[in-house]
C-alpha cells in the first residue's frame, strides 16, 4: 500500500540566485550561483551527490533539451542527471523527482535544480513553448492576461462583487507583494508601490492593470535532499522534511464540459486535497504557517486562496482587504519573499525559489521578513490557462 512521502525526505541545503535581468551571466553561470550556496548550506562535497534532476522549461531559447548543461556547468561526477519539464511546475517537478529518488531508497543524496534564462530573447513575455504552428493555431487570438481576466470576470459573476470591489482586493495583493519584495535582496523588483498607483495603472486586460501582472526574469534555485537519518549523521540538527508533494493535471473537464463555471482552478482544488491528506493537515487555515503561490496575475493568487481552503469560497476578497495574508497581518502570510510579482517568472526556477523562501523561514534565516515560529510552509505552482493547466502543491515543515 502506498504510504506517501511524509517525513521520508529531508532538505539539507538550498540555494537561489538573484533574480532579474541578469545580463551579467549566462544560464550556466546562474546554475553555479545557486549551487554554490546550496552546497555550502548542505555541508557536503559535490562528489557526495549521487543523482540530479534538472528543471528547464523552454529549451529552444534556453539551455537545450538534455540534462547535460547541469552536469557540465557543475562538473558533476558522471552521475545520472534527468531533465524534466512540466510547464510552470517545472521546478517543483525537479524537486519531486529528487525526493522520490531518495524516498525509494535508490539514492542517498540527490540534487534538484531549476533554471531559466529568458531576458536574452528580448521578448517581453514568455515565448511559445516550441509547439510550432499547431500550438499557435489552437488559441491564435488569446493572451495570458486575457485568459486570466476572464477568470476575474467569472469570479465576480459568481460571488456578486462589483468591479471596484474586486479591483481593490487585487490592488491589495500586489501592494502586499511589493512591500515584501522591497526587503528581499534577491528579488527582481524592490520598490514598494502605493495602492493609488496600482489602482490607476494602465489597463492590460480588464480588470487586470499593469501591477496585476508578473514579469519575466532570469534565475536559478536548487535543493539537496537526503533521508532524515543521513541528515542527522551529517550533523544537521534542525531537520526540515517534505510533508507532501501533489500534482494534478487538467483532463479536459474544464475546457470540454459545461459544469465548470470558470471561477476557480479545478486542479488546485484537487492538488490541495491530495497534499493535505498526505501531510495529515485537517484545518489548513489554522495549520499552514505561510505560503508562496503562483501569482502570475493577482487574480490567480486571490482564487488560489480559496482553492487551497485557506479562505472560504467567495471570502478571499474580505480576507485580503483585512490584511489576513500580509506579513504582519496575523493570518497566513502569502508571498513573504515578494512572489512572482517581484521575482518575475523564470519558469524552471520558480517552484524551487518558492521552496527556498519556505526553507529560509523555517530555519529562521529570512531577515526582515521573518515570520514568527512557522511550522508548515506551502508552495503552489500553476502552469497553463485557467481551463487547461498543471498544478503542484508542496508542503515542507519541521521534522517530527
Amino acid at each position: 500500500m502506498a504510504t506517501g512521502i511524509k517525513d521520508k525526505v529531508a532538505i539539507i541545503g538550498m540555494g537561489c540566485s538573484k533574480f532579474g535581468e541578469r545580463w551579467d551571466m549566462g544560464a550556466e553561470e546562474l546554475i553555479v550561483e545557486a549551487f554554490v550556496e546550496c552546497l555550502e548550506d548542505a555541508k557536503i562535497e559535490k562528489n557526495d551527490i549521487q543523482a540530479a534532476w534538472f528543471g528547464s522549461c523552454i529549451a529552444e531559447v534556453n539551455v537545450g533539451s538534455t540534462a547535460m548543461p547541469l552536469a557540465r556547468s557543475l562538473r558533476l561526477p558522471h552521475i545520472p542527471v534527468t531533465r524534466v519539464e512540466n510547464a510552470c511546475a517545472t521546478g517543483t517537478e525537479a524537486f519531486r523527482g529528487a525526493c522520490y529518488a531518495v524516498a525509494s531508497g535508490a539514492y542517498d543524496i540527490v540534487l534538484a535544480q531549476g533554471q531559466e534564462k529568458l531576458k536574452d530573447t528580448g521578448y517581453g513575455g514568455l515565448p511559445a513553448g516550441g509547439g510550432g504552428t499547431k500550438a499557435d493555431m489552437i488559441s491564435p487570438n488569446t493572451t495570458a492576461p486575457g485568459n486570466f481576466a476572464q477568470l476575474a470576470s467569472a469570479y465576480r459573476a459568481r460571488y456578486g462583487y462589483s468591479r471596484d470591489e474586486l479591483k481593490l482586493a487585487l490592488a491589495n495583493i500586489s501592494w502586499k507583494s511589493h512591500q515584501n519584495g522591497a526587503i528581499n535582496p534577491k528579488a527582481h523588483l524592490r520598490k514598494p508601490i502605493a495602492i493609488e498607483t496600482i489602482l490607476n495603472a494602465p489597463m492590460i486586460a480588464d480588470p487586470l492593470g499593469l501591477f496585476d501582472c508578473c514579469g519575466v526574469s532570469d534565475g536559478s534555485a536548487c535543493a539537496i535532499v537526503t533521508t532524515p537519518e543521513i541528515a542527522k549523521d551529517l550533523g544537521h540538527k534542525k531537520l526540515l522534511t517534505v510533508k507532501a508533494l501533489a500534482i494534478a493535471v487538467s483532463n479536459g473537464y474544464e475546457s470540454a464540459f459545461n459544469e465548470w463555471k470558470g471561477d476557480h482552478f479545478v486542479t488546485a482544488d484537487k492538488a490541495a486535497d491530495m497534499a493535505y491528506a498526505e501531510a495529515g493537515i485537517k484545518n489548513p487555515r489554522e495549520e499552514i504557517s505561510m505560503m508562496e503561490v503562483h501569482d502570475c496575475f493577482s487574480i490567480t493568487e486571490l482564487v488560489t486562496m480559496e482553492d487551497l481552503k485557506i479562505s472560504a469560497r467567495g471570502e478571499a476578497v474580505k480576507d485580503i482587504n483585512d490584511g489576513f495574508y500580509n506579513l504582519d497581518g496575523g493570518g497566513v502570510p502569502c508571498q513573504p519573499d515578494g512572489g512572482l510579482k517581484c521575482f518575475g517568472h523564470p519558469i524552471g526556477a520558480s517552484g524551487l525559489r518558492m521552496l527556498y523562501e519556505m526553507y529560509l523561514q523555517l530555519h529562521g534565516r529570512a531577515g526582515e521578513r521573518q515570520i514568527e515560529n512557522p511550522i508548515y510552509g506551502l508552495t503552489h505552482n500553476l502552469g497553463g490557462s485557467p481551463r487547461d493547466n498543471v498544478c503542484s502543491v508542496a508542503i515542507i515543515g519541521q521534522y517530527r
